[in-house]
């Protein structure tokens, strides 16, 4: 993807969301799979892929991969799928979730989703030759916003709209998380894209995904609903270590959405637990997010915290 040199105009950032859906990941050559596993049975779309290592016995960690595409779109087999599946050489395996989205449910749907995705993943670890106790949560855009959600490690029952009741006892606590470039304060948006020039400033209308997602304008959105979307709400000592990472030309996420929840959770004391890559002049969704190089930092800092966990 080109580095951005302009802002976009007013109403291309749905467009650019929308018109240019990805092609699927390639998976033919994966041997140990298990495709469109019923993790609940609200929708059709509360499923999940296993993709296990070609060896070994297992129990493997794993990555909960949760894709992006606004809350609105995106399939957890497109080819954003392909950088994670990269984990399967290195021993760890990788489940891809779907989700309800904004056109069938609204927030917390998506996050409820997720959340019952991993306590399925582990009541079936065995099953699925995995290691309960190594989940990373990995995800980018919206799926970052999801990632960072998970690896807030909040007790049953906690999260809006959730019955603890329901949750069989199993909590949905991950071991790290990966959250690449995921919107987190959506009312601070287009004041950030504002003072940036890059981004473009509309996230506060009625038809933007963040709005769709929440049910409502984000400029008429309550603060206690927008902070119920952010991950930063739920920070606290259950949090799991995570990765932000962001670019500073994102036109569609403004780079200070990560700034500003980095920043807010060392205010919060938990800045021995976070750490956050720059990627100057990266757009969203930018292929240097899945470059060798970048790559390499995401896997040591999964690798890190499985072995820490050994």
């Amino acid at each position: 993807m080109e580095q951005a040199k302009h802002a976009l105009e007013p109403g291309d950032e749905i467009a650019s969301r929308t018109e240019h859906l990805p092609r699927m990941a390639r998976i033919d050559g994966i041997a140990r799979r298990a495709l469109d596993v019923a993790y609940a049975q609200e929708s059709p779309n509360q499923r999940l892929d296993v993709f296990l290592p070609a060896e070994g016995d297992g129990p493997f960690p794993a990555l909960i991969y949760t894709h992006g595409g606004g809350f609105a779109f995106g399939d957890k087999r497109d080819d954003h799928l392909e950088p994670p599946l990269q984990a399967l050489g290195q021993g760890i395996a990788v489940v891809a979730v779907e989700y309800r989205l904004s056109g069938e449910a609204l927030f917390p749907a998506a996050v409820l989703d997720v959340r019952q995705a991993v306590r399925f993943v582990k009541a079936h670890a065995a099953e699925y030759r995995i290691d309960p106790g190594r989940l990373i949560a990995i995800g980018g855009s919206a799926g970052g916003n999801l990632a960072s959600m998970l690896g807030m490690n909040v007790p049953n029952g906690a999260f809006p709209g959730e019955c603890a009741a329901a949750c069989d006892g199993v909590q949905p606590d991950v071991l790290a998380a990966v959250d690449q470039f995921g919107p987190t304060d959506f009312k601070a948006m287009d004041a950030q894209a504002r003072a940036n020039g890059v981004s473009i400033a509309d996230h506060d209308l009625p038809d933007s995904p963040e709005s769709k997602y929440l049910g409502i304008c984000v400029a008429k959105a309550s603060a206690a609903l927008s902070a119920q979307a952010n991950p930063l709400s739920y920070a606290g000592p259950r949090m799991a270590r995570l990765l932000v990472q962001h670019g500073t030309a994102d036109r569609l996420v403004p780079y200070h959405q990560s700034a500003e929840f980095v920043k807010g959770l060392k205010e919060k004391g938990l800045g021995d637990r976070v750490e956050f890559t720059t990627l100057v002049g990266a757009d969203h969704d930018d292929a240097r997010f899945a470059s060798g190089e970048n790559l390499k930092t995401v896997f040591d800092f999964i690798h890190r915290a499985i072995n820490d966990a050994k």
